[in-house]
């Protein structure tokens, strides 16, 4: 038996593991773990494509595992997040029941874009649409930034039903969008070729060291719209 052909797999199935785990602790309201949890699957998320193609042994049902491990560990536990979010805002604002469910908004634009990624041939040097990895992070960071946040304007703006809706949508609209995003690979190290990718990563480094989790909804806007005015200069 190929040994190395199941390696890829097991590391996928890693990855489902851990949004396993972090659901659960979504349910228990350790948002914190539910992060690292998110964190480590999105890890192994990296590296069951980089041994697939080390060992030369992609295959149609690596894919498949892999899209269904990020179903849950990027589409399911954010959406679970942002459920809790309503939840915990209506409590405080006496809203219907029935809002919260709204919050899985997140989770359905997430498969959406996950069976997508795995038709478009288009994405296989840079992303069109923000990726599931990348928006369970942003969303994932939410509940931390209300946690560890003295500031009354963010204690606000994260408990307002109507702002988490927003959030909710946008999240489902950029995941989709007809947006192309820069890769973060970076192919010849020479710096005119990875500019972009240098200025991004010194700036988000900054940013962790400043804001601790307040920076990762920051860095994930900056990586959207730097992408966007990247875009724009080269149309012209």
């Amino acid at each position: 038996m190929n040994i190395k052909k199941h390696i890829p797999n097991l590391i996928t199935l890693i990855n489902l593991f851990c949004g396993c785990i972090a659901i659960v602790f979504v349910s228990e309201g350790n948002y914190l773990m539910a992060f690292y949890m998110v964190c480590l699957g999105i890890f192994f998320d990296f590296f069951d494509g980089f041994f697939a193609r080390l060992f030369k042994v992609s295959s149609p049902l690596g894919l498949q595992l892999d899209s269904l491990a990020d179903m849950v560990t990027s589409g399911v536990a954010p959406g679970y997040v942002m459920y809790s979010m309503f939840v915990n805002s209506a409590h405080e604002l006496g809203t219907s029941p029935a809002i919260p469910f709204l919050g899985f908004i997140v989770t359905l634009g997430s498969c959406y874009r996950l069976a997508n990624f795995n038709i478009d041939t288009r994405q296989t040097d840079s992303f069109i649409g923000l990726p599931t990895p990348a928006n369970a992070l942003f969303i994932l960071s939410l509940p931390l930034v209300l946690k560890f946040s003295d500031s009354l304007i963010i204690l606000e703006i994260l408990t307002n039903q109507w702002i988490l809706l927003a959030i909710t949508l946008c999240s489902a609209y950029i995941l989709n969008a007809e947006i192309p995003l820069f890769s973060l690979k970076i192919k010849k190290f020479n710096l005119k070729d990875n500019a972009l990718q240098i200025v991004f990563l010194a700036l988000s480094f900054v940013l962790l060291l400043l804001f601790q989790f307040g920076a990762v909804p920051l860095i994930i806007i900056f990586y959207v719209l730097l992408s966007i005015v990247n875009n724009m200069f080269l149309k012209k």
